[in-house]
């Protein structure tokens, strides 16, 4: 019972950092498809509403640190957020996010952009359901591909 305690949270807790961990983790462990996809979610969510709350203190806090670092503020991968926010909007970040970004990241992008809280959440909802069950479905096929390798 505990095992499998530590197995759901490994795979929420990896899903609220790196989205894509969530289902590589999932497969890892040896948990059900449905299982990885729900934990992998509800990881991601978890980010997304903390920081649709805290994300303009966080993107203040990132601004600092970049300020204190020397780093430029525009970076190539800045460049190519604000063009995908320019063309997109909120619905490509929300795309975009498990992908490329962090969930945490992706959530202060979009707050750092004005979108209201409501919008982020479910954005980024649909984006989740739809990269959880493609990259899960992805991790499967590959771990049985590799299963009879070895």
């Amino acid at each position: 019972m505990i095992e499998e305690i530590i197995k759901y949270l490994s795979v929420y807790m990896v899903s609220m950092v790196k989205f894509f961990g969530g289902p590589v983790t999932g497969i890892s462990l040896g948990l059900s498809y449905f299982e990885t996809v729900l934990l992998t979610i509800a990881g991601m969510m978890t980010s997304v509403v903390v920081f649709s709350f805290a994300g303009r203190a966080a993107a203040g806090w990132l601004s600092r640190r970049r300020i204190a670092r020397n780093k430029p503020v525009f970076s190539k991968k800045n460049r190519n957020i604000v063009k995908v926010w320019s063309k997109f909007g909120i619905k490509g970040i929300a795309f975009l996010t498990p992908l490329l970004l962090t969930p945490i990241i992706g959530t202060i992008v979009a707050a750092l952009f004005g979108a209201p809280r409501k919008n982020i959440i479910l954005n980024m909802l649909w984006s989740s359901v739809l990269w959880s069950f493609a990259l899960t479905f992805v991790a499967f096929q590959f771990r049985q591909l590799f299963s009879g390798m070895f």
